[in-house]
């Protein structure tokens, strides 16, 4: 891309807001030239913001369709309410505006297939922004994964885990799309932040694919007991709320390994994508932190100086803090070098497709007592071919298996002068 990148901005809800301060903060390069939100006071606010930040004031719509008109924008990033991401995205592509689509579920198999359909048709640059593929702990653990350290890989699972019900009650309140999607249906409603990390490392769509999923969901409690002492949210009370507590998704692939997914965002809880990699040579878990190869505990922190990427080690501290610890940076960095370098996104548009479909086909497979659901290939067969592709190239970076045996039987050694005894792993775990 010759020119510089004029960036314009279609939703800016507390999202929106914080990848736009994300932008102000670490990319002097970027202007914002143009921002949109349907209420007037979020846009005027933004506009504000990036002049007082800037000393430039953006155009200013509540009309998404005079953003994407705008000739003063060539690139756009959408991060306005799920319902209204596929829409946008397809006339922005048709509008030829380079875009970056913030997350979310789809709501029908249709929408992903014009989703793809569209980009086929023109072409236009398109990265899916799923933050969470740039964690450290997720880079970690695919790096681990390519240098063969984890032997071959049988089990993914992630989750999010987060405790959402003041957000989703508030939602009239604060404009938030989450109250409706809870309130009228039961799926997988956000699944990417952990599918995401776990289709890169497994390839999906490029050499695997997702072949079937099934879905099951407990009752829808914690909503109700949470609005129950509340005068707040009286309005509430008598409301059935049908978004299940907890949904959990089993999905397999083509290579036969094996990934289930958790939504767990109305009981109480600290916030988790619960990050586990399971292979033939080792584990590494989120839960509890820990690696661990044989019967040897390790913990995650054992291994991070040699398999976290460098992009992780050589963030300033404003990088880290601009926005979600350092994956927003590390995120929209890349999204801006590709548009630069005119090279292929690292999360595209089938990646998009693919991941957001688990929502619609949850919904199906939920509503059928759990019965299994096929997922579509949005590629139309091209996975086969198409090369692996990670979001960063990783290159050299850590040792090798052989190393991390090497590493084993030093310590049971020294376990073992240490006190004299044999060394029985099974046992030093118990303990």
């Amino acid at each position: 891309m010759k020119e510089n990148i004029k960036l314009g901005f279609i939703g800016l809800g507390q999202r929106g807001y914080g990848l736009l301060n994300t932008v102000l903060d670490c990319f002097d390069d970027v202007e914002v030239t143009a921002v949109c939100d349907v209420y007037d006071d979020r846009a005027e606010a933004a506009a504000k913001f990036i002049s007082e930040r800037r000393g430039v004031a953006p155009a200013q719509y509540t009309d998404c369709e005079k953003l994407i008109a705008d000739g003063n924008v060539n690139t756009i990033i959408v991060s306005a309410s799920w319902e209204a991401h596929v829409p946008l995205a397809i006339e922005i592509m048709k509008a030829g505006k380079i875009l970056g689509l913030e997350v979310g579920g789809a709501y029908s198999l249709d929408d992903c297939y014009r989703l793809v359909r569209t980009y086929e048709e023109t072409k236009t640059p398109f990265m899916f922004l799923e933050n969470c593929c740039y964690g450290k702990l997720e880079l970690m653990t695919t790096n681990m994964a390519r240098k063969g350290t984890l032997g071959e890989i049988v089990y993914c699972h992630g989750a999010y885990a987060h405790y959402l019900c003041d957000e989703i009650a508030g939602g009239i309140k604060n404009r938030h799309y989450r109250l409706r999607n809870y309130l009228i249906r039961n799926c997988d409603n956000y699944p990417t932040h952990e599918l995401g990390p776990i289709a890169k490392l497994l390839n999906i769509n490029r050499g695997n694919r997702m072949l079937k999923l099934t879905s099951l969901s407990s009752k829808a409690r914690g909503m109700h007991e949470y609005v129950a002492d509340k005068p707040e949210f009286d309005f509430l009370k008598d409301k059935d709320f049908r978004q299940g507590d907890i949904v959990v998704t089993t999905i397999t692939c083509a290579d036969g390994s094996l990934i289930t997914l958790k939504l767990d965002t109305t009981l109480p809880r600290a916030y988790s994508r619960e990050f586990s990699v399971s292979g033939t040579k080792g584990m590494i878990s989120e839960c509890g932190n820990v690696a661990a190869f044989g019967h040897t505990p390790e913990t995650v922190a054992d291994y991070e100086d040699d398999y976290v990427p460098s992009i992780w080690k050589d963030m300033t501290e404003q990088q880290y803090h601009a926005g979600h610890g350092g994956i927003d940076f590390l995120e929209l960095t890349d999204f801006f070098n590709r548009i630069r370098s005119g090279e292929e996104m690292a999360l595209d548009v089938y990646d998009a497709a693919a991941w957001m479909a688990i929502t619609c086909l949850s919904e199906i497979s939920i509503a059928n007592g759990g019965q299994p659901v096929d997922i579509p290939d949005f590629t139309g067969g091209k996975w086969v071919m198409r090369e692996p592709q990670d979001v960063i190239d990783f290159g050299k970076e850590g040792p090798t298996p052989e190393r991390i045996q090497q590493r084993l039987e030093e310590r049971k050694k020294a376990a073992e002068n240490a006190d004299g005894q044999s060394y029985d792993p099974i046992e030093t775990t118990k303990k």
